[in-house]
Protein backbone atom coordinates (compact mmCIF):
# COMPACT_ATOMS: atom_id res chain seq x y z
CA UNK A 1 0.00 0.00 0.00
CA UNK A 2 1.01 3.20 -1.21
CA UNK A 3 1.92 5.17 2.62
CA UNK A 4 0.48 9.01 2.23
CA UNK A 5 3.13 11.44 0.66
CA UNK A 6 0.74 13.93 -1.32
CA UNK A 7 -0.06 16.96 -0.80
CA UNK A 8 -3.92 16.92 -0.99
CA UNK A 9 -6.87 16.05 0.06
CA UNK A 10 -9.71 14.12 -1.62
CA UNK A 11 -13.71 14.83 -1.61
CA UNK A 12 -15.79 12.22 -3.21
CA UNK A 13 -19.23 13.04 -3.25
CA UNK A 14 -21.42 9.62 -3.44
CA UNK A 15 -24.84 10.62 -4.37
CA UNK A 16 -23.99 12.61 -7.38
CA UNK A 17 -26.25 10.92 -10.15
CA UNK A 18 -28.18 8.58 -8.19
CA UNK A 19 -31.63 9.21 -10.30
CA UNK A 20 -30.15 7.53 -13.34
CA UNK A 21 -30.44 4.18 -11.31
CA UNK A 22 -33.30 4.39 -9.07
CA UNK A 23 -33.72 0.17 -8.99
CA UNK A 24 -30.26 0.04 -7.65
CA UNK A 25 -30.29 3.15 -4.88
CA UNK A 26 -33.63 2.56 -3.02
CA UNK A 27 -31.53 1.03 0.07
CA UNK A 28 -27.85 2.61 -1.43
CA UNK A 29 -26.38 5.49 -3.04
CA UNK A 30 -24.54 5.20 -6.66
CA UNK A 31 -20.95 4.91 -4.57
CA UNK A 32 -21.90 1.73 -3.03
CA UNK A 33 -23.58 -0.11 -5.85
CA UNK A 34 -21.85 -3.64 -6.83
CA UNK A 35 -19.74 -3.62 -9.68
CA UNK A 36 -17.44 -5.79 -11.57
CA UNK A 37 -18.22 -8.96 -8.96
CA UNK A 38 -16.12 -7.86 -5.66
CA UNK A 39 -16.24 -4.04 -5.98
CA UNK A 40 -18.08 -1.07 -5.12
CA UNK A 41 -18.41 1.85 -7.63
CA UNK A 42 -16.24 3.66 -4.89
CA UNK A 43 -13.89 1.29 -4.23
CA UNK A 44 -12.06 2.76 -7.76
CA UNK A 45 -11.73 6.48 -7.00
CA UNK A 46 -10.90 5.19 -3.54
CA UNK A 47 -8.63 3.12 -4.20
CA UNK A 48 -7.34 5.37 -7.17
CA UNK A 49 -6.44 8.11 -4.96
CA UNK A 50 -4.95 6.10 -2.30
CA UNK A 51 -2.37 4.47 -4.75
CA UNK A 52 -1.02 8.31 -5.51
CA UNK A 53 -0.41 8.94 -1.86
CA UNK A 54 -3.30 10.43 -1.02
CA UNK A 55 -4.11 9.62 2.60
CA UNK A 56 -6.95 12.27 3.71
CA UNK A 57 -10.33 11.34 2.23
CA UNK A 58 -13.58 12.97 3.46
CA UNK A 59 -16.88 11.08 1.94
CA UNK A 60 -19.59 13.84 1.67
CA UNK A 61 -23.32 11.74 1.87
CA UNK A 62 -26.70 12.90 1.15
CA UNK A 63 -28.80 10.02 2.02
CA UNK A 64 -29.31 6.11 2.09
CA UNK A 65 -25.80 6.31 3.17
CA UNK A 66 -25.37 2.97 5.78
CA UNK A 67 -24.69 0.65 3.19
CA UNK A 68 -22.10 2.71 1.92
CA UNK A 69 -20.51 3.10 5.93
CA UNK A 70 -21.10 -0.81 6.53
CA UNK A 71 -18.73 -0.92 3.41
CA UNK A 72 -16.00 1.31 4.29
CA UNK A 73 -16.09 0.81 7.73
CA UNK A 74 -12.96 2.25 9.05
CA UNK A 75 -10.76 2.19 5.80
CA UNK A 76 -8.67 -0.20 6.99
CA UNK A 77 -8.65 -2.01 3.56
CA UNK A 78 -7.52 1.18 2.00
CA UNK A 79 -5.04 1.52 4.71
CA UNK A 80 -7.06 4.89 5.77
CA UNK A 81 -7.45 3.76 9.37
CA UNK A 82 -5.17 6.59 10.77
CA UNK A 83 -5.23 9.15 13.93
CA UNK A 84 -4.22 11.68 11.09
CA UNK A 85 -6.32 12.40 8.11
CA UNK A 86 -7.68 8.81 6.72
CA UNK A 87 -11.13 8.60 5.69
CA UNK A 88 -13.88 10.54 6.80
CA UNK A 89 -17.75 10.62 6.04
CA UNK A 90 -19.86 13.22 6.64
CA UNK A 91 -22.87 12.21 7.25
CA UNK A 92 -25.95 14.97 6.51
CA UNK A 93 -26.93 16.07 10.48
CA UNK A 94 -24.36 15.25 11.72
CA UNK A 95 -22.92 18.27 13.02
CA UNK A 96 -25.58 21.42 13.18
CA UNK A 97 -23.92 22.91 10.19
CA UNK A 98 -23.89 20.17 8.12
CA UNK A 99 -27.51 19.53 6.12
CA UNK A 100 -28.70 17.19 3.21
CA UNK A 101 -27.18 19.42 -0.01
CA UNK A 102 -28.54 19.46 -3.11
CA UNK A 103 -25.20 20.42 -5.30
CA UNK A 104 -21.54 20.65 -5.10
CA UNK A 105 -21.23 24.05 -3.19
CA UNK A 106 -23.86 23.29 -0.72
CA UNK A 107 -22.10 19.85 0.06
CA UNK A 108 -18.90 22.09 -0.10
CA UNK A 109 -20.40 24.71 2.29
CA UNK A 110 -21.37 22.16 4.70
CA UNK A 111 -17.87 21.37 5.21
CA UNK A 112 -16.11 24.58 5.01
CA UNK A 113 -14.92 24.27 8.40
CA UNK A 114 -13.51 21.04 8.00
CA UNK A 115 -11.65 22.25 5.43
CA UNK A 116 -10.33 25.05 7.34
CA UNK A 117 -8.64 22.92 9.52
CA UNK A 118 -6.81 20.45 7.07
CA UNK A 119 -3.09 21.05 5.88
CA UNK A 120 -2.58 20.22 2.10
CA UNK A 121 -2.36 22.82 -0.07
CA UNK A 122 -4.50 21.56 -3.12
CA UNK A 123 -7.69 19.36 -3.27
CA UNK A 124 -9.46 16.58 -5.46
CA UNK A 125 -13.18 16.39 -5.62
CA UNK A 126 -15.19 14.06 -7.66
CA UNK A 127 -18.17 11.91 -8.14
CA UNK A 128 -18.70 8.26 -7.93
CA UNK A 129 -20.39 6.96 -11.55
CA UNK A 130 -17.65 6.30 -13.20
CA UNK A 131 -15.47 3.19 -12.73
CA UNK A 132 -11.79 4.06 -13.25
CA UNK A 133 -8.14 3.51 -12.56
CA UNK A 134 -7.16 7.14 -12.47
CA UNK A 135 -3.41 8.40 -12.21
CA UNK A 136 -4.10 11.16 -9.31
CA UNK A 137 -0.50 12.12 -8.96
CA UNK A 138 0.10 12.86 -12.54
CA UNK A 139 -3.11 15.33 -13.13
CA UNK A 140 -1.66 16.77 -9.98
CA UNK A 141 1.60 17.35 -12.32
CA UNK A 142 0.05 18.64 -14.71
CA UNK A 143 -1.93 21.24 -13.21
CA UNK A 144 0.90 22.36 -11.41
CA UNK A 145 2.93 22.42 -14.43
CA UNK A 146 0.52 24.68 -16.01
CA UNK A 147 0.25 27.26 -13.50
CA UNK A 148 -3.68 26.59 -13.40
CA UNK A 149 -6.20 27.94 -10.93
CA UNK A 150 -8.30 24.66 -11.42
CA UNK A 151 -7.88 21.77 -13.61
CA UNK A 152 -10.84 19.65 -15.15
CA UNK A 153 -10.58 15.79 -15.95
CA UNK A 154 -12.49 15.32 -19.12
CA UNK A 155 -12.47 12.52 -21.82
CA UNK A 156 -13.28 12.41 -25.90
CA UNK A 157 -16.21 10.46 -25.88
CA UNK A 158 -20.08 10.60 -27.14
CA UNK A 159 -22.10 11.71 -24.12
CA UNK A 160 -23.96 8.40 -22.66
CA UNK A 161 -27.61 7.57 -23.98
CA UNK A 162 -28.87 7.78 -20.44
CA UNK A 163 -27.39 11.15 -19.45
CA UNK A 164 -29.20 12.45 -22.44
CA UNK A 165 -32.73 11.22 -20.98
CA UNK A 166 -32.70 13.02 -18.03
CA UNK A 167 -35.55 15.89 -18.11
CA UNK A 168 -36.02 16.71 -14.51
CA UNK A 169 -35.49 20.08 -13.50
CA UNK A 170 -33.82 18.78 -10.11
CA UNK A 171 -31.71 16.06 -11.62
CA UNK A 172 -27.64 16.19 -11.32
CA UNK A 173 -25.75 18.35 -14.47
CA UNK A 174 -23.48 16.97 -17.01
CA UNK A 175 -20.77 18.52 -18.92
CA UNK A 176 -19.06 19.46 -22.03
CA UNK A 177 -16.16 21.75 -22.48
CA UNK A 178 -14.46 23.77 -25.33
CA UNK A 179 -10.58 23.77 -24.83
CA UNK A 180 -8.09 25.94 -26.89
CA UNK A 181 -4.34 25.07 -26.51
CA UNK A 182 -5.24 23.52 -23.01
CA UNK A 183 -7.42 26.12 -21.68
CA UNK A 184 -11.34 25.46 -20.87
CA UNK A 185 -12.96 27.86 -22.83
CA UNK A 186 -16.98 27.22 -22.40
CA UNK A 187 -18.61 25.06 -20.50
CA UNK A 188 -21.83 23.75 -21.68
CA UNK A 189 -24.34 22.63 -19.39
CA UNK A 190 -26.11 19.32 -20.53
CA UNK A 191 -25.86 19.52 -23.91
CA UNK A 192 -27.28 17.33 -26.71
CA UNK A 193 -25.05 17.44 -28.80
CA UNK A 194 -23.81 13.94 -31.59
CA UNK A 195 -20.38 12.56 -31.91
CA UNK A 196 -17.22 13.19 -29.83
CA UNK A 197 -17.37 15.41 -27.05
CA UNK A 198 -15.02 16.63 -24.38
CA UNK A 199 -16.90 15.15 -21.72
CA UNK A 200 -16.60 15.99 -18.27
CA UNK A 201 -15.47 13.21 -15.84
CA UNK A 202 -16.43 15.36 -12.71
CA UNK A 203 -12.41 15.29 -11.27
CA UNK A 204 -11.25 18.43 -10.24
CA UNK A 205 -8.16 19.69 -8.57
CA UNK A 206 -7.78 23.21 -6.61
CA UNK A 207 -6.18 25.01 -3.99
CA UNK A 208 -7.74 24.52 -0.97
CA UNK A 209 -7.36 28.47 0.43
CA UNK A 210 -9.14 28.92 -3.58
CA UNK A 211 -11.68 26.68 -2.99
CA UNK A 212 -12.44 27.62 0.43
CA UNK A 213 -12.76 31.39 -0.88
CA UNK A 214 -14.95 30.47 -3.88
CA UNK A 215 -16.98 28.28 -2.21
CA UNK A 216 -17.89 31.26 0.37
CA UNK A 217 -18.60 33.57 -2.10
CA UNK A 218 -21.06 31.33 -3.97
CA UNK A 219 -22.90 30.29 -1.07
CA UNK A 220 -23.93 33.40 -0.13
CA UNK A 221 -25.24 34.22 -3.53
CA UNK A 222 -27.40 31.61 -3.21
CA UNK A 223 -25.40 29.23 -6.00
CA UNK A 224 -26.12 25.36 -6.04
CA UNK A 225 -23.77 24.22 -8.64
CA UNK A 226 -20.02 24.47 -8.09
CA UNK A 227 -19.25 23.64 -12.22
CA UNK A 228 -22.19 26.00 -13.72
CA UNK A 229 -22.42 28.68 -11.23
CA UNK A 230 -18.72 29.11 -9.80
CA UNK A 231 -16.55 28.07 -12.74
CA UNK A 232 -18.85 28.67 -16.09
CA UNK A 233 -19.15 33.13 -15.02
CA UNK A 234 -15.59 32.53 -13.88
CA UNK A 235 -14.01 31.58 -17.20
CA UNK A 236 -12.17 34.92 -18.15
CA UNK A 237 -11.01 35.20 -14.21
CA UNK A 238 -10.02 31.84 -13.80
CA UNK A 239 -7.05 29.52 -15.65
CA UNK A 240 -8.87 26.39 -16.02
CA UNK A 241 -6.78 24.06 -17.85
CA UNK A 242 -8.07 20.51 -18.96
CA UNK A 243 -6.53 17.08 -18.40
CA UNK A 244 -7.46 14.68 -20.98
CA UNK A 245 -7.90 11.32 -19.76
CA UNK A 246 -7.17 8.30 -22.48
CA UNK A 247 -7.70 5.58 -20.18
CA UNK A 248 -10.07 2.93 -19.67
CA UNK A 249 -13.62 4.23 -18.07
CA UNK A 250 -16.77 2.83 -17.44
CA UNK A 251 -19.25 5.59 -16.94
CA UNK A 252 -22.73 4.73 -15.09
CA UNK A 253 -25.82 6.28 -16.94
CA UNK A 254 -28.66 4.08 -16.14
CA UNK A 255 -29.30 0.50 -15.93
CA UNK A 256 -28.47 -0.53 -19.41
CA UNK A 257 -25.32 0.99 -18.97
CA UNK A 258 -24.90 -0.39 -16.09
CA UNK A 259 -25.36 -4.30 -17.26
CA UNK A 260 -23.79 -3.17 -20.52
CA UNK A 261 -20.54 -1.51 -18.52
CA UNK A 262 -20.08 -4.99 -16.36
CA UNK A 263 -20.35 -7.03 -19.58
CA UNK A 264 -18.01 -5.23 -21.39
CA UNK A 265 -15.48 -6.91 -18.40
CA UNK A 266 -15.77 -10.25 -19.72
CA UNK A 267 -13.58 -9.30 -22.59
CA UNK A 268 -10.06 -9.13 -21.36
CA UNK A 269 -8.55 -6.41 -22.69
CA UNK A 270 -11.51 -4.14 -20.96
CA UNK A 271 -10.61 -6.49 -17.74
CA UNK A 272 -6.87 -5.63 -18.38
CA UNK A 273 -7.51 -1.71 -18.82
CA UNK A 274 -9.12 -1.45 -15.78
CA UNK A 275 -7.24 -3.57 -13.17
CA UNK A 276 -3.85 -3.90 -14.27
CA UNK A 277 -2.71 0.23 -14.00
CA UNK A 278 -2.67 -0.37 -10.09
CA UNK A 279 -4.38 -2.13 -7.56
CA UNK A 280 -8.64 -1.88 -6.49
CA UNK A 281 -9.02 -2.52 -2.80
CA UNK A 282 -12.37 -3.48 -1.50
CA UNK A 283 -14.36 -5.23 1.92
CA UNK A 284 -12.34 -8.12 2.25
CA UNK A 285 -15.40 -11.52 2.84
CA UNK A 286 -13.46 -14.40 3.81
CA UNK A 287 -14.84 -17.33 2.05
CA UNK A 288 -14.46 -20.26 0.27
CA UNK A 289 -13.29 -20.71 -3.47
CA UNK A 290 -15.66 -21.16 -5.88
CA UNK A 291 -16.90 -24.81 -6.20
CA UNK A 292 -17.63 -26.44 -9.49
CA UNK A 293 -19.61 -29.67 -8.63
CA UNK A 294 -19.78 -32.17 -11.18
CA UNK A 295 -21.43 -31.67 -14.48
CA UNK A 296 -21.24 -28.14 -14.14
CA UNK A 297 -20.71 -25.95 -17.26
CA UNK A 298 -18.96 -22.33 -17.41
CA UNK A 299 -17.94 -20.35 -20.02
CA UNK A 300 -16.84 -16.39 -20.23
CA UNK A 301 -17.74 -16.02 -16.80
CA UNK A 302 -16.25 -13.55 -14.05
CA UNK A 303 -16.64 -15.25 -10.31
CA UNK A 304 -16.44 -14.17 -7.21
CA UNK A 305 -15.33 -16.06 -4.41
CA UNK A 306 -18.03 -18.21 -2.27
CA UNK A 307 -20.16 -18.99 -5.42
CA UNK A 308 -21.45 -22.74 -5.91
CA UNK A 309 -22.00 -23.73 -9.67
CA UNK A 310 -23.67 -26.95 -10.20
CA UNK A 311 -25.95 -25.89 -12.99
CA UNK A 312 -24.65 -24.13 -16.22
CA UNK A 313 -22.83 -20.27 -16.34
CA UNK A 314 -22.43 -18.72 -19.43
CA UNK A 315 -21.56 -15.25 -20.39
CA UNK A 316 -22.51 -13.73 -17.03
CA UNK A 317 -20.86 -12.03 -13.84
CA UNK A 318 -21.43 -13.81 -10.06
CA UNK A 319 -20.77 -11.70 -7.24
CA UNK A 320 -20.10 -13.47 -3.76
CA UNK A 321 -21.75 -16.11 -2.51
CA UNK A 322 -24.15 -16.86 -5.79
CA UNK A 323 -25.40 -20.00 -6.04
CA UNK A 324 -26.93 -22.06 -9.65
CA UNK A 325 -28.41 -25.42 -8.68
CA UNK A 326 -28.26 -28.14 -10.98
CA UNK A 327 -29.97 -28.18 -14.20
CA UNK A 328 -30.49 -24.34 -13.75
CA UNK A 329 -29.30 -22.37 -16.92
CA UNK A 330 -28.18 -18.37 -16.59
CA UNK A 331 -26.77 -16.71 -19.47
CA UNK A 332 -26.32 -13.04 -19.97
CA UNK A 333 -26.82 -12.30 -16.44
CA UNK A 334 -25.18 -9.95 -13.55
CA UNK A 335 -26.13 -11.91 -10.04
CA UNK A 336 -25.39 -10.03 -6.99
CA UNK A 337 -24.29 -11.11 -3.74
CA UNK A 338 -26.02 -14.63 -2.27
CA UNK A 339 -28.39 -15.21 -5.50
CA UNK A 340 -30.00 -18.21 -5.33
CA UNK A 341 -30.50 -19.86 -8.67
CA UNK A 342 -33.05 -23.02 -8.22
CA UNK A 343 -32.81 -26.23 -9.82
CA UNK A 344 -33.65 -26.25 -13.33
CA UNK A 345 -34.48 -22.65 -13.48
CA UNK A 346 -33.69 -20.57 -16.83
CA UNK A 347 -32.63 -16.93 -16.83
CA UNK A 348 -31.12 -14.70 -19.07
CA UNK A 349 -30.37 -11.40 -19.30
CA UNK A 350 -31.37 -10.54 -15.48
CA UNK A 351 -30.14 -8.55 -12.92
CA UNK A 352 -30.60 -10.03 -9.31
CA UNK A 353 -29.62 -7.73 -6.53
CA UNK A 354 -28.35 -8.87 -3.00
CA UNK A 355 -29.81 -12.10 -1.59
CA UNK A 356 -32.38 -13.13 -4.86
CA UNK A 357 -34.07 -16.41 -4.71
CA UNK A 358 -35.05 -17.66 -8.19
CA UNK A 359 -37.11 -20.64 -7.39
CA UNK A 360 -36.81 -24.07 -9.11
CA UNK A 361 -38.38 -24.07 -12.70
CA UNK A 362 -39.08 -20.37 -12.90
CA UNK A 363 -38.02 -18.84 -15.93
CA UNK A 364 -36.81 -14.94 -16.67
CA UNK A 365 -35.82 -13.83 -19.41
CA UNK A 366 -35.18 -9.98 -20.95
CA UNK A 367 -33.29 -8.57 -23.63
CA UNK A 368 -30.23 -7.15 -24.63
CA UNK A 369 -31.62 -4.11 -24.84
CA UNK A 370 -34.06 -4.41 -21.49
CA UNK A 371 -32.48 -6.68 -18.80
CA UNK A 372 -35.02 -7.95 -16.46
CA UNK A 373 -34.05 -6.12 -12.92
CA UNK A 374 -35.65 -8.52 -9.76
CA UNK A 375 -35.08 -6.14 -6.36
CA UNK A 376 -32.84 -7.25 -3.13
CA UNK A 377 -34.07 -10.21 -1.07
CA UNK A 378 -37.03 -10.79 -3.33
CA UNK A 379 -38.12 -14.43 -4.54
CA UNK A 380 -39.27 -15.11 -7.51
Amino acid sequence: MVKSNTDALGIIFPNSYDSLVPELVTERLMASIPFAGRYRMVDFLLSSMVNCGIGNISIVVRSNYHSLMDHLGSGREWDLARKNGGLSIFPPYSEKTVKVYNGRVEALASILDFLKDQKEKYVFMSDANIAVNFDFGAMLNAHIASGADVTIAYKEMEIPEGMKQINTINADLYYTFHIEEGRVTDIRIRPQDEGMQNFSMNIYLIERERLISLINDAFVRGNVYFERDVLSSRLDELNVQAYKYDGYLAYISGMKSYFDENMKLLEDANLDALFSESPIYTKIRDDNPTRYIAGAKASNTMTADGCIIEGEVENSILFRGVKVCKGAKVKNCILMQDTVVGADADVEYVITDKNVTISADKSIKGTDTFPVYVAKYQTV
